[in-house]
């Protein structure tokens, strides 16, 4: 006699689950059969006939417990908890978004506020995880991996830092055998933020034109092929895709126009963890966060030079206020324990020091300035008292002169 078993378990293996993130649902069997049918928190879900269902993006909507059912038997229900708070450290692609064509790879960036190399990063493609090669940059404080799909129609990449529970935000790459992509963000879109969607085409010909669909309406022409969203809202959550008229003019002037369309790629704009916000008082930076859990109780600062973005480092200063001396851009977040609150906007610091070297050098100009005028008066005084003296002598001896050649006329 054969036991029958199910189980809900979570891929990738998550500690814990942060807003923003893709993760699936996996109903284990043991002896079981398909259809499968998904229930969260109660209500039946419209995924049939599939042992795995994917929640993209997710946020505490997406709290509850999740169940399986397979032929009659159910699961227990498997909790799921979405944090809404930032993870510990940040991957992000060097260049490009979310969508690759086959075969292609692409570097991601790590950046931590600790040692990189206590570090260790993952993908997960399919049902299978695999382990990464980290490229650790001491200088500039980052890590590279290089995230490829390896056939896999989509991958989530994360980082964990080893030893503990602490883990990165995961990044999901997608792939299209398209010549056409519409490329969303690699990053969840967060309301209020601009996002852009960009149609391109393999091989880099010269783009004639775009045109964007959302859930497959036209919504506008491009001839840059970027549809920009300034402010994105809930209204703009959708399944976008783009047709494109294109030419490989680099390699022949008399190329002819070509036409294709893109896969459609799902946008989806969440609120996000609640967001750090600083007050400025002449020099001194405070950091608040109206929205934060109670528990969120530590202060962590930022400091970013104006020509360097990868200088990104984190300062020794704790408190909720600091004092800046040295130029550059200031951001603060939230320790909340398990995660961070977001970052605040940052805030650009240009020192005094150079205003004040000009008042200084001016001050400096006027007093030599009038240093030299008063040698001048007197050097110009001097000579008139010369001028006079002389001229007293002259006219003696004119006059002894005079009275001379009269005491000859007598």
């Amino acid at each position: 006699m054969s036991v029958f078993f199910l189980s809900v378990s979570l891929l990738p293996k998550f500690p814990q689950v942060y807003v923003g993130d893709d993760v699936a649902l996996i109903c284990n069997h043991k002896g079981g059969s398909k259809p499968t049918k998904w229930i969260i928190d109660g209500t039946q879900q419209s995924h049939q006939d599939y042992s795995i269902i994917l929640l993209t993006a997710v946020t505490p909507k997406n709290n509850g417990a999740c169940e399986c059912e397979q032929g009659g038997p159910r699961s227990d229900p498997f909790t799921l908890t979405v944090l809404e708070l930032e993870p510990h450290a940040q991957p992000s692609p060097s260049v490009g978004g979310a969508v690759m064509t086959k075969g292609e790879g692409r570097n991601l960036v790590l950046q931590a506020d600790d040692d990189l190399k206590d570090w260790a990063c993952f993908a997960l493609r399919g049902v299978s995880s695999f382990a990464l090669g980290v490229n650790v940059n001491e200088k500039m404080k980052r890590a590279v991996i290089f995230a490829e799909l390896k056939g896999a129609e989509r991958a989530t990449f994360w980082c964990k830092k080893k030893k503990t529970e602490h883990r990165s935000n995961a990044v999901t790459l997608k792939m299209t055998e398209l010549m056409v992509m519409l490329v969303p963000p690699a990053v969840p879109v967060l309301q209020g933020e601009p996002v852009a969607l960009r149609c391109v085409v393999w091989g880099g010909p010269k783009l004639e034109n775009a045109v964007f669909y959302k859930d497959k309406i036209e919504i506008m022409n491009s001839p840059e092929g970027t549809y920009t969203i300034t402010n994105a809202t809930q209204d703009d959550v959708g399944n976008y895709s783009c047709h494109a008229t294109y030419r490989f003019s680099h390699i022949s002037a008399e190329a002819a126009q070509k036409e294709g369309d893109s896969d459609a790629q799902e946008l989806k704009v969440i609120g996000g963890p609640p967001a750090a916000v600083i007050s400025v008082s002449t020099k001194s930076l405070q950091c608040s966060c109206p929205r934060c859990p109670a528990d969120c109780t530590s202060y962590h600062w930022y400091h970013t030079l104006f020509n360097d973005p990868h200088s990104h480092r984190r300062l020794s200063e704790n408190h909720q206020s600091i004092t800046v001396e040295e130029e550059g851009l200031y951001s603060c977040q939230f320790d909340c324990g398990k995660g961070f609150s977001r970052f605040s906007d940052s805030y650009s610091y240009k020192a005094e020091f150079g205003g004040l070297l000009y008042i200084l050098l001016g001050v400096a100009a006027l007093i030599i300035l009038m240093g030299v005028t008063v040698w001048m008066l007197k050097r110009r005084t001097h000579g008139r008292n010369n001028m006079q003296v002389t001229g007293r002598g002259k006219d003696n001896d004119m006059l002894m002169s005079v009275r001379f050649e009269r005491r000859e006329d007598f």
